[in-house]
């Protein structure tokens, strides 16, 4: 498990989040059930190294006053110019807390339907789940390989690959759906109907 050291903080001003910044750290904050919520500091690049290690929703180490507890990363600011992290927000798991989270959904291969000149449209990039903390997918993976066009992947469709995670959409809700590619004249035939029918 990837660890990261915190430090606690105890001056809020902004000048010393300011200076926090400037030497490389971010102000954070971990909080949970039945704990204090506590302000730390953590270094810019050990947070970017771990995030790198176990990804968006992965379990980490967090040591502080020579504790350690488990977190997750839950939430976090980037300024809007330079994307640069500004505050994190840590929540205390252990392997019985169930967290509500996103994943992101990635196709695998390249699908047959594409091969003969369809397109993979995808309509889900990230679905809303339940699970128990250590259950939590990096992300949810779809091999499309052997979809021919027309065929859709549902929610349902993947609900039995991820069985210890409850999917919160609808089971009818389409994730992927190889569909065909309109030649020019389709379009521009789409393109007058829409205009008829304005009229």
């Amino acid at each position: 498990m990837s660890t990261l050291v915190a430090q606690e903080r105890k001056n809020f001003k902004k000048s010393t989040s300011k200076k926090l910044r400037n030497d490389g750290k971010i102000p954070a904050i971990v909080y949970g059930n039945n704990i204090d919520t506590k302000s730390i500091s953590i270094k810019n690049a050990d947070l970017l190294k771990v995030m790198r290690d176990i990804g968006r929703n992965g379990i980490l180490s967090l040591s502080l006053d020579g504790k350690s507890k488990n977190v997750m990363l839950r939430d976090y600011q980037n300024d809007p110019v330079t994307r640069e992290i500004l505050h994190v927000d840590f929540l205390q798991v252990d392997k019985h807390t169930e967290i509500n989270a996103k994943v992101s959904v990635i196709l695998k291969g390249t699908s047959k339907g594409e091969k003969v000149g369809g397109i993979a449209k995808q309509y889900l990039h990230e679905l809303d789940i339940t699970a128990k903390a250590n259950d939590i997918p990096n992300d949810i993976e779809i091999d499309i390989t052997d979809s021919e066009i027309g065929h859709a992947v549902k929610v349902a469709d993947i609900k039995k690959d991820y069985s210890n995670c409850s999917i919160n959409h609808e089971d009818d809700e389409t994730i992927v759906m190889i569909d065909y590619v309109k030649s020019e004249t389709e379009e521009a035939e789409d393109a007058s109907k829409v205009e008829v029918s304005g009229v």
